[in-house]
């Protein structure tokens, strides 16, 4: 592992798994910018990051399952299948995450959802 990139990706994502919502934004930014990719800024600071999580971490069933993982200098892509409870039930979702890496946080994030797939 790519201890000063790759580090806080893998961390945040044990901590998403754990429904530890103090865990997984300390591996975020203060300043840290979150989107639907390709550009649509859905937060842009770790307590707006913080807001969107504190919920979804209530889901009994969330959990992301790594499939693959691209380092490349300060980028981190990872391909995930996420378990969600949807309103129409527990179901699955590909997601593409590209994360930004700068002094050890995550800095930039972008997210491509695929469509929800009932379980």
């Amino acid at each position: 592992m790519n201890s000063t990139v790759e580090l806080p990706v893998q961390k945040q994502l044990e901590a998403y798994n754990a429904r530890d919502i103090d865990e997984f934004m300390r591996w975020w930014a203060d300043d840290c910018q979150y989107f639907a990719f390709p550009s649509t800024l859905l937060a842009s600071n770790s307590q707006e990051i913080r807001e969107r999580h504190v919920e979804r971490f209530k889901e009994p069933d969330l959990h992301g399952r790594l499939l693959a993982r691209i380092v490349l200098e300060d980028m981190v892509i990872d391909h995930e299948t996420v378990t969600r409870n949807f309103p129409e039930g527990r179901g699955e979702v590909d997601v593409v995450c590209l994360y930004q890496v700068a002094r050890g946080k995550i800095a930039k994030a972008w997210f491509k959802i695929g469509k929800p797939k009932n379980l």
